[in-house]
């Protein structure tokens, strides 16, 4: 294989997940889209609202043929050789030292790696994750010889074999039924004990309150009465997000304080192990601000079991006569567990089970006991070392951004925005929204990488580049994508889902978006600009839905170009929809915003600038589709 060929599989979908090449309902060894990727049939999703493209006969998505040599994109050609560098030009040049308004952010900067650059390393969240990488590295190397080191004391003959057959990329062992109990007894084990020794490493004597509130939702799954299980498991847990918050982690000093019989006086007179405790809070102490990642494994296993009450008078997994060895994505996380495998055991090791308890991506209880008992045949050596090449070349692109952009270090410097020309204000915003998708992507994939490494098998979290995105829709249908495709299985589907058949249909879907990008704020943060950004979401939804309502693909069967103009022209302003929400929740806020926006405005060279703006956006919302269009006609079918 040449470099170039290497390099193509790198940048593969295939190397980023497999299921983004094989059908959810199908098996992924039963495809193998890396042979012969056109030979591909899986219709793995509906076409999307705001995207043009038809079906055939049997309804599957039908590409287009290519346009990629055609005349039309030569001239997008030509305009992406002058727009993209212009666009990092302008970013690079309010970001050097002899810009006037350096001095104003200078503080905020660190030393960095490239000759006579600084870094912009002030966005803390990132920070934090960069300076620990090193560490982080250690563990991850150590983590899988800890569990070598484990299986060589409990030997599990048969199953080593089959994971060596795996490893070698080989499918055709078998696994029976007390091969994969005993492969799950003994990863299980492992991942418990890992998990308790793990939470005390990060949390100190803080991790006695993160197993109290485990065991407090374990004992509502399974000891209340069945009818009240879900009320209770959500009031719970969404009660848990407020209190972590309120009570600040519930800090042991004030707990003996609350305790104490004379209050605060009488506090002061015991002894104070309260603020001992405190003092030993281990790597992080304040382990509830990532604590909301745990919620949503809590509401899982609590709903998996649930539902699983319903299913044990007969087995899915004979009903359907499936191989459990050969499960698709889609029966792995639908049909239930065996009813021993909802222990406390597996469900701590579930919980806290260590390459995704910090940040995820997010795996239901049913999928992770799924991989414990059968390797998924997703995993291959080959995929996680180009996974991993893929990981260290996104680092590195974020490296070069903070040393080139200081769009972040502008931004927390309180700047004046009128002192700013319209251009440099939109595209700083822009590189802002690229930052923080690094910087949310980064450590995603490096945990990702980490249960890879491992065995597990997760979902990627970001399917696109933050700039390949012309649907509102199909945008959140790929970030974050394991915590949509949990919104969508625990949340949006039992309040009912969308439709948009008749006015009470639309507006029953549009309370469900509501209320589900309502808990998203809450889930983020409790504060009045996520909150905001939650609804924004909501509002600009609702013109793409009623555009796809209004115009729809049927009657512009004969006009296909023009079909796909006009999807274009929606899309721009999808963008910029989806850019000012982005910026209101998780960069400038709401002042911020109406900033920027007066600065774009308040003069005809805005007005001028923002055409021009739009006229580019046009031009890269016709390469997106274009790209959907190749992945199609590989036989790969996307919801975003």
């Amino acid at each position: 294989m040449s470099l170039f060929s290497y390099v193509r599989r790198v940048y593969a979908l295939d190397t980023i997940d497999t299921r983004f090449t094989t059908s959810s309902s199908t098996p992924f060894k039963a495809i193998d889209s890396r042979i012969d990727p056109a030979k591909c049939t899986a219709a793995r999703d509906e076409p999307l609202q705001g995207v043009p493209m038809h079906k055939g006969s049997k309804g599957q998505p039908v590409a287009e043929p290519s346009k990629w040599a055609t005349p039309e994109f030569y001239f997008y050609y030509f305009i992406f050789i002058i727009a993209v560098p212009y666009m990092f030009w302008v970013a690079y040049d309010v970001s050097r030292p002899s810009d006037p308004r350096y001095h104003k952010y200078e503080d905020l900067l660190s030393d960095g790696w490239v000759p006579e650059r600084k870094i912009d390393v002030s966005d803390s969240q990132y920070s934090t994750f960069r300076e620990n990488i090193p560490y982080m590295s250690i563990l991850v190397i150590c983590h899988p010889l800890f569990r070598r080191f484990y299986n060589t004391l409990r030997p599990l003959s048969k199953t080593r074999a089959v994971q060596n057959g795996q490893a070698n990329g080989t499918n055709a062992h078998h696994i029976s039924a007390a091969e994969a109990e005993a492969r799950l007894d003994q990863r299980a084990t492992f991942d418990f004990g890992f998990a308790l020794i793990f939470l005390t490493a990060l949390h100190g004597f803080s991790a006695l309150k993160v197993v109290s509130i485990l065991y407090l939702n374990f004992c509502i799954a399974t000891r209340l009465p069945k009818q009240h299980v879900p009320i209770m498991t959500w009031a719970f847990n969404v009660g848990i997000l407020f209190a972590n918050e309120l009570c600040a982690g519930y800090h042991f000093a004030s707990i003996v304080e609350f305790m104490s019989p004379t209050g605060q006086e009488g506090a002061e007179k015991m002894p104070n192990w309260g603020t001992w405790m405190d003092s030993h809070g281990g790597i992080m102490p304040r382990w509830e601000i990532l604590f909301n990642i745990t919620v949503l494994r809590l509401i899982s296993f609590n709903m998996d079991y649930y539902w699983s009450l319903d299913r044990r008078a007969a087995s899915p997994m004979e009903k359907k006569q499936l191989d459990p060895a050969n499960l698709s994505e889609r029966d792995r996380i639908s049909l239930p567990a065996d009813t021993k495998d909802y222990s406390f055991r597996n469900y701590i090791a579930y919980i806290l089970y260590g390459p995704l308890y910090l940040t995820g991506p997010i795996i239901t209880f049913n999928d992770y006991i799924s991989q414990l008992k059968y390797i998924s045949p997703s995993i291959e050596t080959s995929r996680t070392i180009k996974y991993a090449i893929r990981f260290l070349l996104t680092l590195l692109s974020m490296e070069l951004v903070l040393h080139f952009d200081y769009c972040v270090a502008i931004s927390k410097a309180d700047p004046n925005w009128s002192d700013y020309s319209p251009a440099q204000l939109s595209l700083l915003s822009y590189f802002n929204l690229h930052v923080i998708w690094l910087k949310l992507l980064i450590p995603w994939r490096f945990f990702r990488l980490w249960a890879l490494m491992d065995g597990i098998d997760p979902p990627e979290n970001m399917v696109r580049c933050v700039s390949n995105n012309p649907s509102t829709l199909a945008f959140w249908r790929g970030w974050h994508r394991s915590f949509n495709r949990w919104l969508i299985r625990y949340l949006y589907i039992p309040l009912g889902g969308s439709t948009i058949r008749g006015r009470y249909a639309m507006a029953r879907s549009a309370l469900n978006y509501l209320l589900t990008f309502t808990f998203v704020a809450l889930w983020h943060d409790i504060s009045l600009n996520l909150l905001a950004w939650g609804w924004l979401i909501v509002f600009f939804m609702l013109p793409e839905v009623l555009a796809g309502y209004l115009f729809p693909r049927k009657n512009f069967a004969a006009r296909p170009t023009a079909y796909r103009c006009l999807c274009a022209v929606g899309a721009v302003g999808n963008i910029m929809m989806m850019m000012m929400a982005n910026l209101v929740g998780f960069a400038v806020g709401v002042d911020g915003l109406k900033s920027i926006i007066y600065g774009v405005f308040h003069d005809f060279s805005g007005m001028a600038f923002l055409v021009t703006a739009c006229s580019a956006l046009f031009v890269g919302v016709q390469v997106m589709y274009e790209i959907r269009e190749s992945e199609m006609r590989q036989g790969i079918f996307m919801k975003c």
